[in-house]
């Protein structure tokens, strides 16, 4: 990973945090110009007016040690012979550049600012005592403490931007995960609403449909035909109902509360169809159905609830095969023929059901195709295939068992 700019972690600065780094510059400057200014004004009036007049520049110059920290440390550091009184300008500048860690830029800075020092002590009334070694050595000492200090402070910064950054980071893609899982849960739920309520609302439809056409009925018969309308119609309702309980949640993400559907619910589900009037002819080879994985299970029955309502709503008359084969090696295929040609009836669709299902069939990693076969025989009707196919189970659940 790249090192970010260092103008990208600098933290910006208040007045006050330049009042007072203004304020210490000047007390370090008198610090050290204190000791030599009655020397300069009875040996060299000129050289106290320059200390002077030079420590003001500098103090004005470091105001851009931002903009050009290299070259306002140079200048600054160059000016070390010549004025006492910059000598807190001088550090800050200094300081200022070797925050941005670049050790080329320290190197040089460090070298002519250890010159420059050497310069001083030739160029100003200096009465020092001390040799020339210990001199030496507290000079390089002070200037690697300098150029240390700044480096501490800029990786410091470094630092605290860096986790500044992961923390934003890791933020958005907490709120874009928990979008995504919303979004996903949302159009489960939009699945399941299809699924359930299309099937139940296509029953409805189914024996209002029949009443509109048979006259021969018996008050007892109409009644009987009424009151299964009424219990489809209340099956429906409690669906919606929870469906809509979800969606009214603040995430979204509730669960569906009530008990999913599995292969094991498929008998039912034929047995109500077949009560409904619908004619179905059902095969099961599937071998080892007692152990088929709900979430599989779940999928081939709405594969099979689907292909029902599918049947109900285009071809009402025509006998519906459906056959469900496979094992635990080869998956599960489920399989549904129905003739067309016997005309729609007025039940409305979206065409959504078959977008669905090929959702549900990819999510469990199976596939779903649909096609008309034509008949081979003169004047017989065409067949209508659903077919689906999915893995016994994925790749996450067999390394879970």
């Amino acid at each position: 990973m790249e090192r970010p700019e260092p103008s990208s972690f600098q933290p910006p600065l208040r007045w006050w945090s330049h009042v007072w780094r203004y304020l210490l510059a000047i007390a370090l400057g008198l610090v050290v110009w204190v000791p030599v200014m009655e020397a300069q004004a009875e040996e060299q009036p000129l050289l106290f007016w320059l200390d002077l007049g030079v420590g003001i520049l500098v103090l004005v110059l470091v105001g851009w040690r931002r903009r050009w920290p290299l070259a306002v440390a140079l200048l600054a550091v160059l000016a070390t012979p010549l004025s006492s009184l910059a000598a807190g300008a001088i550090t800050l500048a200094t300081v200022s550049m070797a925050t941005r860690r670049r050790w080329w830029q320290i190197v040089v800075v460090g070298v002519l600012n250890l010159a420059m020092t050497w310069l001083y002590y030739l160029l100003q009334p200096v009465s020092a005592s001390d040799p020339t070694w210990l001199i030496a050595l507290l000079t390089v000492a002070a200037v690697s403490a300098t150029l240390a200090w700044g480096m501490y402070i800029g990786s410091r910064r470094e630092l605290l931007w860096t986790l500044r950054q992961r923390a934003e980071t890791a933020e958005a893609e907490r709120d874009l995960r928990a979008t995504q899982a919303r979004s996903t849960e949302r159009a489960r739920i939009a699945r399941e609403m299809h699924d359930v309520l299309a099937h139940r609302i296509s029953q409805i439809s189914m024996h209002a449909g029949a009443l509109t056409f048979r006259d021969d009925l018996s008050a007892e018969e109409m009644r009987s035909s009424v009151a299964v309308i009424q219990a489809k119609a209340h099956e429906a309702l409690t669906d919606l109902r929870e469906v809509l309980g979800v969606l009214r949640d603040a995430d979204g993400a509730g669960p569906l509360t009530g008990p999913q559907p599995t292969y094991a619910d498929l008998g039912a589900l034929l047995a109500d169809a077949r009560a409904a009037g619908v004619t179905i002819a059902y095969d099961d080879t599937l071998v080892g159905g007692d152990r088929l994985p709900d979430a599989v299970g779940r999928t081939v029955y709405r594969v099979v609830q689907e292909g029902i309502t599918n049947a109900g709503k285009h071809a009402p008359a025509a006998a519906l095969r459906v056959s469900v084969t496979g094992s635990p090696d080869d998956g599960v295929t489920v399989k549904l023929r129905n003739a067309l040609g016997f005309g729609p009836t007025r039940t409305p669709g979206a065409g959504l059901g078959l977008v669905g299902l090929a959702e549900r069939a990819e999510l469990r990693g199976g596939t779903l195709s649909h096609h008309v076969e034509q008949a081979s025989a003169p004047g017989a009707a065409d067949t209508f295939v659903l077919r689906a196919w999915l893995p016994w189970a994925t790749e996450n659940e067999e390394a879970a068992s």
